[in-house]
């Protein structure tokens, strides 16, 4: 039983992190424009953290409080979307060719964006407190200890995996110009995010 709660977990984590959204653009795309792989771990640990304490939350339980509080998902949704078109806006300004150094960003900023698409995207709210507790309530005691465990690896283990893909990227790029245009995509990614919020709110 314990080998088939691993595997659920190992799929359903997979199947919702794979999609290249905000979050795994923006990890992607730092570990492309750092000068090297560990400058990137910033961005990668912080995404990570915010999506092991979402896990945790949901399968604690925040996913039934959420339910059945709509003015404080209101309140979440129009936060987030402020918030990412702010960052959004900071991204698409700041972007530059002139250099790898002027591309990559601070590990304050890093973190800063992290945040930003992980906890204020309303398909990681979705995935994560929807489908994730949803899913979790299949098991009970250990079980769901072992659920919670493999999904939460499956996400540390899949951001090192995308930067790292960057960072080879990056070298492969010499004239950043990859780099670019992904940043551009990164940013209207988040914009897009952010309508979508609104969208949902109005």
């Amino acid at each position: 039983m314990m080998q088939e709660v691993i595997i659920h977990a190992v799929l359903l984590a997979f199947g919702l992190i794979l999609p290249l959204g905000a979050q795994n653009l923006f990890i992607f795309n730092q570990g492309a424009t750092q000068s090297r792989w560990i400058y990137a771990l910033p961005s990668v640990i912080t995404a990570a953290i915010c999506d092991t304490i979402l896990i945790v939350l949901s399968i604690g339980g925040l996913s039934v409080i959420l339910a059945g509080q709509e003015g404080l998902t209101d309140f979440i949704y129009i936060g987030g979307c402020v918030f990412l078109l702010y960052m959004a806006w900071t991204l698409w300004r700041s972007d530059s060719r002139q250099g790898a150094e002027r591309r990559a960003l601070s590990p304050r900023r890093q973190i800063l964006f992290a945040v930003s698409v992980s906890v204020l995207n309303p398909h990681a709210i979705i995935d994560i407190l929807g489908v994730i507790g949803t899913n979790s309530l299949e098991y009970e005691g250990t079980e769901r200890i072992t659920f919670t465990i493999v999904t939460i690896l499956v996400s540390w283990l899949w951001f090192i995996l995308l930067s790292a893909a960057g960072r080879l990227m990056g070298r492969w790029d010499e004239s950043g110009k990859i780099s670019f245009y992904m940043n551009k995509v990164s940013s209207m990614t988040m914009a897009l995010l952010a309508l979508y919020m609104l969208y949902k709110i109005v």
